[in-house]
């Protein structure tokens, strides 16, 4: 994806860095209201908690641990994938993410029916999609978990090249796999997420932040 993409490093810096900056302030309260749903975590984070629960082990440690290992494989298979993104998306949107939470749960109030979750979860997923959409589009790098499907795109399996959003499928699909067999917590966001956000966020980069980024 990222080869065939090269041409939007042509675009003046200060508007990829805004796009980027922009895209990491979405994904905090994303991130939030899709926890704030109660309705099942992003396949990654779902996983960490799963692997912290069955070690004992805070979930955060867990996420550091998982994000330094995918680092790894970032930086060996792919280093034009690391820049200043990966560590703003790294440092940043875990403290926005808590941050807005406090804030969501402060005013929001949850009236026990199922149907009402479904507004913080669906609302979290566009907002995530377009989230990555819109720091990934900016090319100043990803995050490490990020990276992988683009990684996985951008290569040729038995003479087989799969689009971003058939990878990325399936990295979510797998982290949704091993929180189940971790004995983790699946809810409808998970699944959601899971088989949705790959082909969310090729909508929404094809179709808003790309042109945004050609205004």
């Amino acid at each position: 994806m990222y080869d065939k993409e090269k041409l939007i490093r042509k675009y003046p810096a200060w508007r990829r860095i805004l796009m980027m900056f922009a895209g990491i302030a979405v994904m905090g309260p994303a991130v939030a209201l899709i926890k704030l749903s109660g309705m099942g975590n992003d396949p990654y984070t779902a996983m960490a908690i799963a692997i912290g629960d069955r070690l004992n082990i805070d979930f955060g440690l867990i996420l550091i641990g998982l994000n330094c290992l995918s680092f790894a494989i970032q930086w060996r298979m792919k280093k034009s994938l690391i820049g200043i993104g990966t560590f703003a998306n790294w440092i940043l949107t875990g403290p926005l993410a808590s941050g807005c939470e406090q804030a969501l749960v402060s005013v929001w109030k949850d009236q026990g029916q199922i149907y009402f979750r479904f507004f913080p979860m669906f609302s979290g997923i566009f907002l995530l999609s377009m989230a990555c959409a819109l720091y990934q589009t900016a090319d100043l790098g990803v995050a490490p978990y990020d990276a992988l499907s683009l990684i996985f795109a951008d290569r040729n399996w038995h003479n087989k090249q799969y689009p971003y959003w058939e990878c990325r499928a399936f990295t979510d699909i797998l982290c949704a796999m091993f929180t189940f067999v971790m004995g983790g917590c699946l809810g409808i966001g998970t699944l959601i997420c899971a088989v949705g956000l790959g082909p969310f966020i090729n909508f929404f980069s094809r179709n808003i932040a790309r042109p945004l980024l050609r205004e």
